[in-house]
């Protein structure tokens, strides 16, 4: 009888399953299905859709063909990674080491994963029913609570008397924190490894199914038992008495042993991660890329003057004498210039130039980083692009500096005369969008003060500064924040997803998008259309583990602000508060023109265009070019066939060519810029003055 109950029920969960796992595929497909009709009914779509290929954060070995000027300064690791790709030219796929990990470790198909989580369930159901029944036969125990707790006590003082150690069982209390364990594991691989809505949705149904046929079995199985029925409860009630200790939960913590590549050699470390921690989709960090790929790491917090925390990540080289400071535009992060993998990216290919190489981030986190730990949301969200280059950009560049010149005094001790005297390194910028529009106000706000802006040369890539020439879109959303800023800025401090939740969701949506091509083409050509045609990789770039759970970047309503008073205006001003507020903040009813101050810039500058830009179009840039060039500015313009995000998020060999070459116009060995004298040579100025 009791196999017979078995297999009816096996039956009818695989039946249950089975419905259920085609209704959600059915709805999936038909999503996709009509997405695909609309998908061929809008205009100009072939264009917008050139970008979405071709692009994922997912560091391969069989990774880009090293570049013709990468031959002779490509490091060993490159140099391995570049013959791993050519042994592989015979595979017809690609493969990474993490897809590679998730074929072994992590199939591929929901079910597999939602086996192992039943496998957990099955080890753990027998606890589930008692602690269901201890309530439901609550009258029972009551009545046979006496009993058997002197028969407890007589057992216990048995035992005390014999010298023999008891095993006791876990409590009640601790089952409960079993069970809560239990759950946060199979949420925790139901949110991890980057796995979509859908396959969210086919884990959640499996788990739920075998909950209940598994219930529906064990009772079933006690009913059709009595004896073993009878054993179970007897049990139920003693473990309820006993239970002291508490067993070790394997999953509550976990130690991960990791080391980097740099310094006097790999450094193993141990980073604890507990399945109580926030759950994620894709939580890797800068760090995290570039540690993964064999290159050393190192974090600087950042404190500004006005009290705020951001993180200045580096991949370093301490004795170089060459530095490249890398700032990212709005709503990114330093992991735009890592993005690309070994060779691909920036970051890499300075380093591998033998650059120290810094990466820049601007203020803006939900999470809200600042040395006052109780600041109010409107309080630290109220900055504009002001802050960017008069605040983050020098306390980023300062600490470069200090950190520099510490280095290279120990590891050139000779040369602690020279060091005190001149700036012993050259540091040059590559900036995108708006940190390019920031790091021309901090040479330009600098050489107003007369202090040392530190840089050698300035690469622009596709600036901010000019945006009157944009489309439709833009120029509503402009004339809208202008027209309702005093009422709009006392509700919306900033613009991101506002809570743990939504985030989660954005993220696990972008990898559905990526699995479904025609939604995700859908969702592009509509993002194409509200940037003006932009053919830049949007869907991709929603998947960037920046934009996760726990933490993202987000852009102030003042930031969002001055873009539109720019635009309104058609200057390169900086941020206007009001006739009043200008007199005190510059001295004058008007703010700042800064391209009207070009003419003190005195480093080299090269601007970067994109043709197929519509989110800054070439001719703003060329503005920014005739404007300098008209002011005697040593600047360059050149022009490449990508769209906005191509600068940083695509693998381009053309752009990294041409921004490695305007690197390497910078001598290292030349005769540094006078930044400082040193305290004995002014005793002597003094001296003779006197």
């Amino acid at each position: 009888m009791q196999r017979l109950v078995d297999h009816a029920l096996a039956v009818t969960k695989e039946s249950v399953k089975a419905v259920t796992y085609e209704s959600v595929n059915n709805i999936v497909r038909i999503i996709n299905g009509v997405s695909a009709l609309l998908l061929a009914l809008l205009p100009g779509k072939a264009n917008m859709l050139e970008g979405i290929q071709g692009w994922e954060l997912r560091p391969t070995f069989r990774g880009p063909r090293l570049p013709r000027w990468m031959e002779n300064g490509v490091s060993s690791f490159n140099h391995f990674i570049h013959e791993l790709s050519v042994d592989s030219d015979t595979s017809p796929d690609y493969s990474s080491e993490e897809e590679d990990s998730d074929r072994y470790e992590y199939p591929a198909s929901p079910a597999s994963h939602c086996s192992r989580a039943s496998e957990a369930y099955n080890r753990h159901q027998m606890d589930w029913f008692q602690y269901i029944l201890l309530w439901i036969l609550l009258p029972l125990k009551l009545l046979l609570a006496i009993p058997v707790r002197l028969f407890q006590l007589f057992y216990y003082a048995v035992l005390k008397v014999l010298h023999i150690p008891s095993n006791h069982r876990p409590s009640r209390l601790h089952a409960h924190r079993r069970m809560q364990s239990l759950k946060d594991q199979i949420i925790h691989r139901a949110t991890d490894r980057r796995r979509g809505v859908v396959e969210d949705v086919h884990l959640a149904i499996e788990i739920c199914i075998e909950a209940v046929f598994d219930f529906f079995h064990k009772a079933a199985h006690l009913l059709l038992s009595p004896s073993e029925a009878f054993v179970a409860l007897v049990s139920l009630f003693s473990s309820h008495g006993s239970g002291i200790e508490q067993d070790h939960d394997p999953f509550k913590d976990a130690a991960i042993s990791t080391a980097t590549r740099g310094g006097d050699g790999p450094a193993p470390t141990e980073r604890s991660t507990n399945l109580h921690q926030s759950l994620n989709t894709d939580a890797r960090t800068c760090q995290d890329v570039i540690t993964e790929l064999g290159y050393p790491y190192e974090a600087i917090h950042v404190i500004t003057s006005d009290g705020y925390i951001i993180l200045l990540e580096r991949i370093p080289r301490r004795d170089s004498r060459k530095a490249v400071f890398l700032q990212h535009g709005v709503l990114d992060s330093s992991m735009g210039w890592v993005s690309n993998g070994v060779v691909g990216s920036p970051a890499f290919a300075a380093y591998d130039q033998g650059y120290d190489v810094f990466l820049g981030n601007f203020r803006g986190l939900v999470s809200r980083e600042h040395v006052n730990k109780n600041i109010s949301s409107r309080e630290y969200w109220r900055y504009s692009i002001n802050e960017h280059g008069t605040e983050d950009v020098p306390a980023m560049i300062e600490k470069i500096h200090e950190v520099k010149c510490a280095e290279l005094k120990l590891s050139k001790p000779d040369c602690e005369e020279e060091i005190d005297d001149y700036q012993p390194y050259k540091l040059c910028a590559i900036s995108h969008s708006l940190g390019g529009a920031a790091m021309i106000m901090y040479v330009v706000t600098q050489k107003i003060q007369e202090k040392p802006h530190r840089l050698s040369r300035l690469i622009l890539l596709s600036p901010a500064g000019f945006h009157d020439d944009s489309n439709i879109v833009f120029s509503t959303v402009e004339f809208m924040l202008v027209l309702v800023a005093p009422i709009l800025s006392l509700f919306v401090p900033a613009f991101y997803i506002p809570t743990r939740f939504f985030r989660m969701l954005v993220n696990k949506l972008a990898r559905d998008l990526h699995n479904l091509p025609a939604v995700g083409g859908l969702v592009q050509t509509l993002m194409g259309y509200v940037v003006g045609g932009d053919s830049s990789n949007w869907v991709g770039v929603l998947g960037l583990p920046h934009y996760n759970m726990n933490d993202m970047p987000g852009v102030s309503f003042r930031v969002a602000l001055h873009l539109a008073q720019i635009k309104r205006t058609r200057r390169f001003r900086m941020f206007d508060y009001g006739a009043s507020t200008n007199i005190e903040v510059y001295g004058s009813p008007e703010p700042l023109d800064l391209a009207e101050c070009y003419g003190i810039i005195d480093i080299p500058v090269d601007l970067v265009a994109g043709q197929k830009d519509k989110v800054i179009r070439p001719t703003m840039v060329r503005r920014h070019y005739k404007l300098m060039k008209g002011a005697g500015v040593n600047v360059s313009y050149n022009e490449f066939e990508y769209a906005h995000l191509d600068f940083t998020f695509s693998h381009r060999e053309e752009l990294l060519s041409y921004v490695m070459s305007r690197l390497l116009l910078v001598d290292p060995n030349h005769k540094p810029q006078r930044v400082a004298r040193s305290k004995k040579k002014e005793q002597i100025a003094a001296a003779s003055r006197d």
